[in-house]
């Protein structure tokens, strides 16, 4: 079974969209958590996360940070295995 992925974004944020793009170009599905007009959705992501900027991308219970990060990983190839376990 696949790890949950999760992402906090905001409408207007190109990194999100490529985010969400990389996702769904390899067919994972993903809970988005929209916090653009959500203070409290804001709060608990930087609670969560340490951070105030988005996305904020998570699979599973690893928090793996922004689009940088997830498209880093896909890169290096450890992007699939994280995914799939």
């Amino acid at each position: 079974m696949p790890a949950p992925v999760t992402i906090y974004t905001k409408s207007y944020c190109p990194y999100c969209h490529a985010a969400k793009d990389l996702l769904t170009k390899k067919n994972v599905a993903f809970e988005e958590i929209d916090v653009t007009t959500d203070r409290a959705g804001q709060e608990a992501m930087t609670k969560r996360t340490g951070r105030t900027t988005v996305p904020q991308i998570y699979i599973g219970t690893t928090h793996i940070g922004g689009c940088d990060d997830l498209y880093a990983l896909d890169a290096s190839g450890k992007l699939d295995p994280m995914l799939s376990a």
